[in-house]
């Protein structure tokens, strides 16, 4: 009983040691100095694989961590994507998925997406598949990620999975920068506005309210009212900018937090003027792409609607495929069950349709992706040349109705004195 204790212990796969930073600095054969930084184990482990190379270390230390920044900043989902990219390149020039993951790791700049890298691959190393390391970081990794890894492993395809996620992280990324885009430019003309407009009624019209009691006249309504609002912006500035940075925190908190309010904002979104239809196209696009790349995976499509709805981005689309997922569980076709949901455009319906038919779906779903995706760029291009001169009327009465209402005195004057 011992022994096969002993035996199952010695059969287990023992986890490798955290590896350390070095920097290191030695001659060659030549007797050139050289010098860089590695990873290894501890500095007996580097100076070996140094002389292997032909290197006489003449000096190895620990890399120091920098006292500010050393953690490094948040790994973003394009540093992910071009991951992707990197290892399924490697991969299918025939290196090694443990050595392609040393070779990223070495060479990236953010400290935070090399100690990811480097603590999968001692996971690999220790005998965990690619898909069990990656499911230990489920923020980096989303579940869609990580089933459509396990689909490759499974089907022994991984290096072509991998280039196809790639593939769709850079499109998905891309279609969120365009949905940025479309809401950052009106919340920054308003905030211009807000500051230009706070400026000039704390330093600006002060200036003529001193000059306008020299008059010894009654000033116009008009004016009156810009003085008023100076007062108040002069004395309780500090309580408006309170208010404001308050009300901005509390609306991000409230989104991160309540589901109902956040699930109310995806509702009124979807209502707005153009806004709205690029809402509309934009989940259109994630659903048509992301349910395609895990059917072509080989996820069964059950399991790929499950997956799915959550990347949608709107609560109002990942309840229609939650609802999409329930009927075609219970045996409907996928059109049929997206007919019943009644957010899909007739289109996209009919061409889901037409590719169950001719038993593909995954093709024509990608077809779908690409109009919609088209379609979100040519509405935000659209409302960018809209803007601008909006735009330019807005700041105009603001700023206009300001600068009028300080001069309206002036031209009073004058036109007393004349």
């Amino acid at each position: 009983m011992s022994a096969t204790r002993t035996a199952a212990k010695s059969a287990a796969p023992r986890r490798p040691s955290p590896l350390d930073t070095f920097v290191w600095q030695g001659t060659d054969k030549r007797g050139k100095v050289m010098k860089g930084e590695q990873q290894a184990k501890n500095v007996n482990a580097l100076r070996a694989e140094l002389r292997k190379q032909g290197i006489t270390p003449r000096s190895v230390k620990t890399k120091g961590k920098p006292l500010f920044g050393g953690a490094g900043r948040p790994i973003t989902p394009l540093e992910i994507a071009i991951f992707s990219r990197q290892i399924a390149t490697m991969m299918k020039s025939g290196v090694p998925i443990v050595g392609s993951l040393e070779i990223i790791a070495s060479g990236h700049k953010n400290p935070r997406m090399s100690t990811l890298l480097n603590t999968i691959r001692s996971d690999i190393e220790s005998g965990l598949s690619l898909h069990e390391a990656l499911s230990k970081h489920p923020v980096q990794f989303d579940e869609l990620y990580r089933n459509l890894v396990k689909a490759g492993e499974g089907a022994g395809v991984l290096e072509t999975v991998l280039d196809t996620v790639a593939t769709y992280k850079e499109n998905i990324e891309s279609l969120k920068g365009k949905i940025k885009k479309a809401m950052f430019y009106p919340a920054m003309v308003v905030a211009v506005a807000l500051i230009v407009s706070s400026i000039l009624l704390i330093f600006v019209v002060p200036q003529f309210e001193e000059v306008f009691k020299s008059f010894g006249a009654d000033l116009p309504a008009f004016t009156q009212m810009l003085i008023k609002m100076s007062d108040f912006m002069v004395t309780y500035w500090w309580l408006v900018g309170g208010l404001i940075a308050g009300s901005i925190v509390a609306f991000i908190m409230a989104k991160k937090r309540s589901v109902a309010f956040s699930r109310f904002l995806d509702r009124m979104t979807l209502k707005l003027p153009v806004i709205g239809q690029i809402m509309h196209n934009a989940a259109i696009a994630r659903f048509a792409r992301t349910l395609a790349l895990t059917f072509k995976a080989g996820v069964p499509l059950v399991e790929a609607l499950d997956t799915v709805a959550g990347a949608t981005g709107n609560v109002v689309y990942e309840d229609a495929v939650r609802n999409i997922r329930d009927d075609v569980s219970v045996g409907y076709p996928v059109n049929m069950a997206m007919k019943q949901v009644n957010v899909f455009p007739h289109m996209v319906v009919q061409m889901t349709a037409i590719g169950e038919e001719a038993g593909a779906l995954d093709t024509m779903l990608f077809k779908v992706a690409e109009f919609y995706e088209q379609e979100v760029n040519n509405a935000v291009d659209a409302l960018s040349s809209l803007l601008e001169p909006l735009i330019m009327v807005f700041l105009g009465v603001i700023v206009g109705g300001m600068v009028i209402g300080m001069y309206l005195p002036i031209f009073k004057l004058g036109a007393v004195v004349g």
